[in-house]
């Protein structure tokens, strides 16, 4: 394996815990709106993930990345709210509010902040080594 190979590996994890945070923002930001239609409330986001296993066969590139394959919507139902007197309130006095929970998102921001800190802290740790190791031809 190339010794070059782990920053492809830390930068696609770098990017799926980016978008991953991006999405816990999009989440935590939508989590107290409001919707009088069941089909037009805010459904929670979360990204799917695997690992890139090319080659890993080959005993020279034993290195997998992460792959993002997409985001998926939280197919739990929406809570209903019955408040006849709110502005956007369907004919039946129901609002609907998305099934955002913001202690799971909070706990996913931290983890996701995380895992991009260790892999900024690999990044830096390659280059270190790396440096070192032309310094030794000195």
């Amino acid at each position: 394996m190339s010794s070059l190979r782990i920053f492809d590996v830390a930068g696609s994890g770098m990017n799926a815990e980016n978008l991953r945070l991006n999405l816990v923002a999009s989440n935590i930001s939508n989590a107290n709106s409001v919707s009088s239609s069941i089909d037009q409330v805010y459904k929670s986001r979360q990204p799917v993930f695997a690992a890139e296993l090319k080659n890993i066969m080959d005993k020279n590139n034993t290195a997998s990345g992460v792959n993002v394959l997409g985001v998926v919507e939280n197919q739990a139902p929406p809570i209903m709210e019955y408040n006849p007197n709110h502005p956007m309130a369907d004919a039946t006095g129901y609002i609907y509010k998305p099934n955002v929970n913001t202690v799971e998102e909070m706990a996913n921001m931290m983890s996701a902040s995380r895992s991009y800190q260790n892999n900024v802290e690999v990044l830096n740790t390659a280059k270190n080594l790396i440096l070192q190791t032309l310094k030794m031809g000195r």
